[in-house]
């Protein structure tokens, strides 16, 4: 070795060793990586794993992803100093970091009863309610700057919540409180350059402060990704995520989210690179994992095409549900089409789930979202009805719901405030039907009753961070409502007014301001009053209805049918839209069996049905009756409500309705209903493909009659209602 090399490496040592006295706290190795120099900020970890204290080993596998041996020696830290809170702050931000908020949560309390006042313990259960869009996690940041108003993180996080909330003035001033306190607060720069992304604005200056810090800092483009998604901008969103990782191939949470939104706009292959990149590198949250596993369920869904839709069911009820799903598809797409004035940019894909945990997988990390169908721009996904008891949703008019966000987000290139699209959908659903659309449930009686409707302004946080269980159920009626109002006062066209203004970027005081004429504190008071006039009355009476009812119960089940008919009908009267369990409705009609009076009891049924009653057997009960009293038609009607709602596993009633659309000579209807008992696979094949085959040959469609002439008689060669058919079919001039 020559005497400049030995001097170059004597200067390297002296250099190193430099270095790692300088880095000698967790605080300096975290300095070194949010500065970008990893090879340095590596070197400065490595040599917290050498030291004596558990502690400093703690944070020095934790910062080279060691992570169980960091948890191991976090375990030894606590045990050895058990009144140490700021050991069990870390460690449960350790296990906030890798998916384990419960554990984390309980460590964070800990804390606080070790010291109340310590802020980072109050920051972290910030962070993992945050998780959740809990409303506690604004209670929490405000806690943790009351007791340390410079704590830099919690002024970055306030301000991560303030702009989930569209409270874009909130989240800029905390975020200048960040950056006042440390310049390179750069969680707080990415929340700028949201606040400028969302407003359609530049944020290259802001980008630009990041990449002066530390110019492979992905995280920052994560934020702006993430905050996109919220807004239901996800091609932007996944362009942002790809750049979070460009800037930091490693970013594994910003890889797993790319591959999540990547499936959600309807991609496969490549939504599965990224998060196996993800699983097989160690990043195993439930998100990641969830969705490798749906990704590999795909398997068993047949994929249905044409020029205009996409519709994926699971194989073992695609024959079943694939003629209802069309129809009401189509439906949607040529009355929006007409209503909206404009035609979607490409297919509409409609995923359609049977197990709602894979549903589940489509929708998790967003808020605010009805746990029965979710759109991400032309993608649908949504629960099979057979993935929820029956009567416990109507299927189409979820479908219905979901298109209308397909065009109104296309409309508005996803500019549009989550309150009116929710509501706009709402309204459209018992535009479509009035018997669609769910009633306004006791939760939101309650809600009316006690005041607790947000100003329009602020609808949109009933649907991001509820302050209390039934607010995001409130807000959607609340926001529907809304879209009546408008529609009921101003005309539809005003409806359409609005997207266009949303559409221009208009905020929603701005909107209403400019298309209603009223300034939105003006609209909210005269909303409050139409509002009264139609629900003001069910609301005040609440409490009575609820003694009543108990009563009725009570009464129905002790059959004193008397007085059941006697105090009914004013129990139905005070709350019209109870259509749930034990409803008045359902005890009048048992009652006017009870006494025969057929007719009164298709009455009351014919009212729980006009007003949104979705239990299967009840309507059935209904139809039955309708048959006896000659109301073949009517009875078709209700049972054709219930394939709306639950469709299958139920031979009985397609049947049934293909008889009655047979009988009333409905062959298309017929062809469906009978097609439907073939796809069940009934134990008797042979009568229900002759069933199909009678109503194909009467709608004049021989080829396929016979295709299930032929078929029931493979079934059952000796079946000889099916072999007149085939004679028939093959010698039509034959006398039989």
């Amino acid at each position: 070795m020559t005497r400049a090399m030995r001097a170059a490496v004597l200067c390297a040592a002296i250099a190193a060793g430099a270095i790692a006295a300088r880095a000698g706290t967790p605080g300096d190795c975290q300095a070194l990586r949010k500065h970008g120099r990893r090879a340095e900020a590596h070197a400065c970890y490595e040599t917290l794993t050498h030291e004596r204290d558990s502690y400093l080993r703690a944070e020095g596998f934790w910062g080279l992803g060691m992570y169980d041996d960091a948890n191991k020696e976090f375990r030894s830290a606590v045990a050895q100093s058990p009144k140490n809170a700021a050991y069990r702050v870390r460690w449960g931000r350790l296990l906030h970091e890798r998916f384990n908020n419960a554990d984390a949560e309980s460590l964070f309390k800990e804390a606080l009863s070790i010291d109340p006042k310590n802020a980072e313990a109050c920051l972290g259960l910030a962070v993992v309610s945050a998780d959740g869009f809990d409303s506690a996690a604004p209670q929490w940041t405000a806690k943790a700057l009351e007791l340390d108003p410079k704590l830099v993180e919690a002024h970055e996080l306030m301000a991560n919540l303030a702009l989930e909330d569209s409270n874009t003035s909130q989240a800029v001033e905390q975020a200048d409180q960040a950056l006042k306190i440390s310049p390179e607060a750069l969680d707080a720069m990415a929340i700028h350059a949201s606040v400028e992304i969302l407003a359609d604005r530049s944020p290259d200056a802001w980008f630009e402060k990041i990449r002066q810090v530390n110019a492979s800092y992905g995280e920052g483009y994560a934020i702006v990704a993430r905050h996109l998604v919220l807004n239901r901008r996800y091609e932007e969103g996944v362009a942002y995520y790809r750049k979070a990782i460009a800037a930091d191939p490693e970013l594994w949470a910003a890889r797993s989210e790319l591959g999540i939104n990547l499936m959600r706009l309807g991609q496969e292959e490549e939504p599965r690179r990224q998060l196996e990149l993800c699983y097989n590198n160690g990043y195993r949250d439930e998100a990641t994992v969830n969705s490798l596993r749906l990704l590999d369920s795909y398997k068993n869904f047949v994929t249905f095409k044409d020029e205009t839709t996409t519709l994926r069911l699971q194989e073992k009820e695609a024959d079943l549900l694939y003629p209802y799903f069309e129809d009401v598809l189509k439906r949607s797409i040529a009355t929006y089409e007409k209503k909206y004035k404009m035609k979607l940019p490409g297919p509409v894909q409609v995923e359609v789930y049977p197990d709602h945990e894979d549903f589940a997988v489509r929708t998790m990390g967003l808020p605010g979202l009805g746990a029965l169908g979710v759109t991400f721009g032309e993608v649908v996904a949504m629960d099979s009805p057979s993935a929820r008891k029956p009567g416990d949703f109507n299927w189409a008019s979820t479908l219905w719901h979901e298109m209308s966000h397909v065009f109104i987000l296309t409309a508005t290139n996803h500019r549009v405030p989550r309150w009116f699209t929710e509501g706009l959908a709402v309204h459209e659903e018992t535009q479509a039907s009035p018997e669609w659309g769910d009633r306004m449930t006791p939760e939101i009686v309650v809600a009316v009753r006690d005041k607790k409707l947000l100003p329009v302004a602020e609808l949109d946080r009933g649907f991001v961070r509820p302050e209390y269980p039934a607010q995001v159920v409130v807000s959607y009626f609340q926001a529907g409502r809304i879209c009546d109002y408008i529609q009921n006062r101003w005309g539809n066209d005003k409806l359409l007014d609005m997207v266009h203004s949303f559409a221009q970027l208009k905020t929603t005081p701005e909107a209403i301001r400019e298309n209603l004429g009223m300034t939105p504190e003006e609209f909210d008071r005269e909303f409050q009053t139409w509002l009264d006039k139609d629900v003001g009355k069910t609301a005040a009476s609440f409490d009575e209805w609820r003694t009543k009812l108990k009563e009725l119960a009570v009464l129905a089940r002790n059959k004193q049918y008397d007085d059941v008919l006697a105090k009914g009908n004013e129990v139905r009267r005070m709350y019209p839209d109870y259509v749930y369990d034990a409803n008045a409705y359902e005890f009048l009609a048992e009652a006017y069996l009870a006494k025969g009076n057929k007719q009164d009891a298709a009455a009351v049924l014919t009212d729980y049905e006009k007003i949104g009653g979705e239990r299967p057997e009840t309507l059935k009960e209904l139809a039955a009756l309708e048959e006896q009293l000659g109301e073949p038609k009517e009875a078709a009607a209700t049972l054709d409500r219930i394939n709306y709602i639950y469709p299958v596993n139920d031979e009985e009633l397609h049947r049934q309705l293909g008889d009655l659309w047979f009988s009333e000579k409905n062959y298309g209807g017929a062809i469906r209903e009978y097609g439907a008992v073939v796809a069940l696979h009934p134990l008797d094949k042979a009568s229900a493909e002759f069933h199909l085959a009678q109503a194909y040959f009467a709608a004049g469609r021989r080829d396929k009659a016979q295709e299930s002439v032929l078929a029931a008689l493979e079934a059952a060669p000796d079946y000889r209602p099916a072999q007149k058919l085939l004679l028939q079919l093959q010698y039509p001039n034959t006398r039989q």
